[in-house]
């Protein structure tokens, strides 16, 4: 089977060109301050210009208002965004009809009952993402480097196209497809040297093993 892959906070040349060359599918772009993987729109408009037509652009905000979000893509040419916050469905909606771009919403998955209540983005979004839930007391996000329980996800159908995340490695994507039916990764942390650093290499590492799939 055939695997696409996003590459996840992106900051830099040398780590865009080793995503886009190894084949990532999705280059992702975080406007968030709180995290180390946060960029400016300025520096996206800049790096935007190495990626090729069939390669999107991704960028993550949280909870983010209009005038944020305007902001951003006045600068920085995304061809989707991803929503990483608690945004509810009507809010999904609203983004995606105001801004005119393809929407990823992302699930934190912590029980059963998460993936119950992310039926109700299936209407509104056009990609799911089903990360770990941010352990309590996180400034940020997500599974901040930790897996979910992927048996969570077996046996799971859904009728939007879907991406895990959440403490991918290149040395646990086999199993992690294997158990989930993904057919989409998003990797962050697990191709970092420490958070917000990208390791060019690993980067490669990663897309050859979802490749070998």
């Amino acid at each position: 089977m055939s695997v696409d892959v996003k590459i996840c906070g992106l900051r830099d040349s040398a780590a865009l060109a080793a995503a886009v060359e190894g084949g990532a599918r999705f280059v992702g772009f975080v406007f968030f301050p709180p995290s180390p993987r946060n960029v400016e729109a300025s520096q996206v408009a800049d790096l935007a210009q190495d990626v090729p037509e069939g390669v999107a652009k991704v960028g993550l905000v949280v909870d983010a208002e209009d005038d944020v979000i305007r902001a951003i893509l006045a600068q920085a040419p995304l061809d989707m965004l991803q929503l990483h916050g608690s945004e509810t469905p009507a809010r999904v909606r609203d983004v995606r009809a105001l801004f005119g771009l393809p929407v990823i919403k992302v699930i934190g998955v912590a029980g059963p009952g998460d993936l119950a209540r992310a039926h109700a983005y299936e209407e509104v979004a056009d990609r799911l993402m089903f990360d770990a839930r941010a352990p309590a007391g996180a400034d940020r996000p997500g599974g901040n480097a930790r897996p979910l329980d992927w048996n969570l996800l077996a046996g799971m159908t859904w009728r939007l196209p879907w991406l895990l995340a959440g403490g991918l490695s290149a040395a646990n994507l086999a199993e992690a497809v294997r158990v989930t039916g993904a057919e989409a990764l998003d990797v962050s942390s697990g191709v970092e040297d420490r958070p917000g650093v990208k390791n060019p290499e690993k980067i490669r590492e990663f897309l050859a093993a979802a490749q070998r799939l």
